[in-house]
């Protein structure tokens, strides 16, 4: 797991990688599940709207959004049209607690809930497909930074569930669960769609997206077969002043899907192939001086000596099995999975100085580090549970998985305008490390859940879970100058115990408090070989507690959801690094304390008001445990975070406002107009990192003053979205404007530095995506 420092905003390196959530509060329908033609969805809203129409499937079952006792927002596939959205940063805001970073294509995504940032290679947030888990939960596939990002196409809804799922999701559930659950293909009646559409981005260039969706009974209420395919371009908007190159960030997303489902008299079975592949020629980037934060060379203006491609496929085989056993149902979900990655980064400023201050030629050269990972994954998971609605309801069941993964790395150096370094220094430095990391992650489980009624207004949600993970990895230097020549190899183990409850009193029909109390934790593993660093980092650990209320009022045109939370975060997982070279650690505790509002009003059968929130204060405890390195002839000892520090990237406060108006015609056409408002508060790219250099053994001489580096501040930005959609018949069209008024602000920053001078050279940022335009035809037959 030796780790290269990479140029990628807040984590410290590309270990800190490995993230998605999407989502929208109170709003919308799953009208176009159902195959219903999406303009005369806007005319059927009366009883739509209301959220106790909205199945999710948080415990595992079936269950209306209103009866849950814990923190679920959806977003259905009506919502995800009209914004026009193509991954996960442009929805996030719907969800009250949600923030998603994306370092500048899609496939490049963070996310964090509660302001439970990842600050390690190990993600924070788990990744479902149906009853599939994707993804890694081992902490070398870069699983925090590079988070399923599903391209939003043949999907009913996405479910985001706020807070500790360790219980009922396991491993990597620590802040909270985003689900994906795909469209089921139809046993009864056929559906067919075409779909085409255009997006342009001011200042920058187009794209063009087609869709195809089909759904087809083969035998009449027993089997049905469901067929997708979508197309998505990125259109790009930065250029770059090195080469003159315009609107390098191009790329494009491409989804497929078959899938079968039998319904029997007691037996459901469905097969499901899925494959992603997102293609990036390069990523959305601003160079920044580093003490204004003020663009170098102009709005969208990127300095890059080497392309930074991205690729990412992802092909996903799943099969379930549902058995009425008559006093129950025996559960069967399995999967398998094949990830491949590859993320090359432009690593000029950190390791072209090579040639000039350590090889001694006149220049420095130019640099490109390229990581890929691949990995392939099974899952199975058996859950025995008995019927909805008695007094008691119970769960049981096993999981498994094992992950067998490889992460490979590859720095190289050149000359300044990419051409080789002169001889002999070609052939001894051109390649500065390969380095190859497979590893193989195992974890088995067993869990149950119960549900007592003890009333009809009383009811007592339990839950636990008993985990064990194995782990294996090899760390394989074949090259280079940056790491020493070698093969090392580590192993761990690690059993977890969580658990949750969740007592629930409805009040009336329409309002339930609920409280909430949850653990979850995130699986640490074998360590680089470095020295300070030790063999083996253990899971962070993690306790929810949570109080909510949810109501409606006024015949259910008004919706209020209110949710208080705490979470003490211990062993938290963080990365120390050193010339470049970086493992993990646990650093200490942290606390993040909250509120979270989600509400809608139906103001008439025709217009909806709604408006969701969060205000989190997210905090370190402590100042992180110190890493000691020695080194010839000092010791250099690091803190990577202080006391106080807030968490990266968790603004203080953010909020959504929405609004949709829908509309018929005597004439037959039927159609919405809405918007949406999104602020997002002020928030910092990571924590505050201390250095110390001292005489060897004596942690009390100090040979120079510390050297503290304080993290970047995002100042807070504001969006407005619009979007109008008529159709009528079998036909639909949709427009929308996303970004109206062209404002200007940062996902992410990260300084960019020599790895021998440290001197800073400049700050990449990704920008917000300027003023967007689209528009989308959809037939439905």
């Amino acid at each position: 797991m030796t780790q290269f420092q990479s140029a990628r905003p807040w984590y410290r390196t590309h270990l800190s990688l490995s993230i998605a959530g999407a989502l929208a509060c109170c709003s919308a329908s799953a009208l176009a599940q159902d195959g219903t033609n999406a303009a005369n969805a806007g005319a059927q809203r009366t009883d739509a709207q209301q959220l106790d129409t909205v199945v999710v499937t948080a415990n595992k079952r079936e269950e209306n959004v209103r009866e849950v006792g814990a923190s679920i927002s959806v977003i259905g596939e009506r919502q995800l049209e009209n914004t026009g959205a193509v991954s996960l940063s442009d929805y996030a805001a719907y969800i009250p607690g949600l923030q998603v970073q994306n370092d500048g294509t899609p496939g490049l995504t963070r996310v964090s809930l509660r302001g439970i940032s990842a600050l390690s290679s190990g993600a924070t947030v788990a990744t479902y497909i149906d009853d599939v888990p994707v993804g890694s939960s081992g902490i070398y596939q870069g699983a925090s930074a590079l988070m399923l990002d599903l391209m939003p196409y043949d999907i009913s809804r996405v479910e985001v569930l706020r807070g500790p799922q360790g219980t009922l999701y396991g491993a990597g559930a620590i802040g909270g669960l985003l689900k994906y659950v795909t469209r089921a293909p139809e046993v009864v009646g056929e559906e067919t769609r075409v779909g085409f559409g255009l997006r342009s981005v001011q200042g920058g260039g187009q794209a063009w997206n087609a869709r195809l969706g089909a759904s087809l009974p083969l035998k009449d209420e027993r089997l049905g077969l469901r067929m997708s395919f979508a197309r998505n371009g990125l259109a790009g908007f930065t250029d770059n002043v090195i080469d003159g190159r315009k609107d390098i960030n191009t790329g494009d997303q491409i989804g497929a899907r078959t899938a079968l489902a039998w319904d029997g008299d007691a037996f459901d079975l469905g097969l499901s192939v899925l494959h992603q592949r997102i293609r990036s020629d390069d990523r959305a980037g601003v160079a920044l001086d580093p003490e204004t934060l003020t663009p170098l060379f102009g709005e969208q203006k990127d300095t890059v000596w080497q392309p930074r491609p991205f690729s990412k496929d992802l092909t996903l085989v799943s099969l379930s099995m549902d058995w009425d056993l008559g006093w129950g149902n025996l559960v069967s979900a399995t999967g398998w999975s094949q990830t491949k990655t590859m993320d090359q980064i432009d690593a000029t400023t950190q390791f072209g100085e090579v040639a000039d201050l350590l090889l001694g030629l006149p220049a420095p050269g130019s640099s490109s580090l390229r990581y890929g990972y691949d990995m392939d994954k099974i899952t199975q998971e058996f859950r025995l549970l008995s019927k909805d609605g008695g007094t008691f309801e119970w769960m049981v069941g096993g999981f498994y998985t094992k992950e067998d993964s490889k992460q490979d790395q590859v720095a190289n150096l050149a000359e300044r305008d990419g051409t080789p370094l002169p001889p002999p220094y070609d052939a001894q430095f051109g390649t500065l490390a390969v380095i190859g990391l497979p590893s193989t992650y195992k974890e088995y489980a067993v869990f149950a859940n119960g549900s007592w009624r003890i009333s009809d207004r009383f009811k007592l949600d339990l839950g636990v879970r008993q985990a064990r993970n194995d782990q294996w990895y090899s760390q394989r230097v074949s090259e280079g100058i940056l790491a020493p020549i070698g093969v090392t190899t580590g192993t761990s183990s690690e059993n977890v115990f969580t658990w949750s409850v969740s007592p629930q009193f409805k009040l009336s029909d329409d309002i339930m408090l609920y409280a909430r109390v949850a653990t979850g934790y995130q699986p640490g593993g074998p360590n680089v070989a470095m020295v300070g660093i030790p063999p083996q980092v253990d899971s962070s650990m993690l306790d929810s507690y949570e109080v909510g209320i949810k109501s409606q009022f006024a015949d259910r045109r008004v919706t209020f959801d209110l949710s208080v939370f705490r979470i003490d975060w211990d062993d938290i997982q963080v990365s120390s690094s050193f010339n470049g070279i970086s493992g993990l650690v646990n650093g200490g505790q942290a606390t993040s304390e909250g509120v979270e509002l989600s509400s809608q009003f139906s103001v008439t059968d025709a217009l909806t008001l709604g408006l969701n929130g969060a205000y989190t204060n997210s905090r370190l405890k402590n100042d992180f445990d110190p890493t000691v390195i020695p080194q010839d002839g000092f010791d250099f000892i690091q803190w990577t975070g202080l006391a106080d520090d807030r968490m990266p990237y968790s603004p203080r406060l953010s909020w959504t406002a929405t609004a949709e108006y829908a509309f018929s015609t005597a004439n037959g056409y039927n159609g919405q107009i809405g918007g949406a408002f999104r602020w997002t508060g002020e928030r910092f790219n990571g924590t505050t990192e201390r250095q110390r250099f001292t005489a060897p053994g004596d942690p009390d001489t100090q040979v120079m003053p510390d050297v503290i580096t304080s993290p970047l501040k995002l100042g807070s930005n504001h969006s407005l979205d619009l979007y109008a959609g008529i159709g009528r018949g079998s036909w639909e069209l949709r427009a929308y404007v996303n970004n109206v008024t062209g404002e200007d602000g940062w996902l992410t920053l990260a300084r960019v530095a020599g790895a021998l001078s440290r001197v800073n050279s400049h700050v990449a940022a990704v920008p917000v995506q300027p003023r967007t335009y689209g528009m989308e035809l959809d037939f439905r037959f």
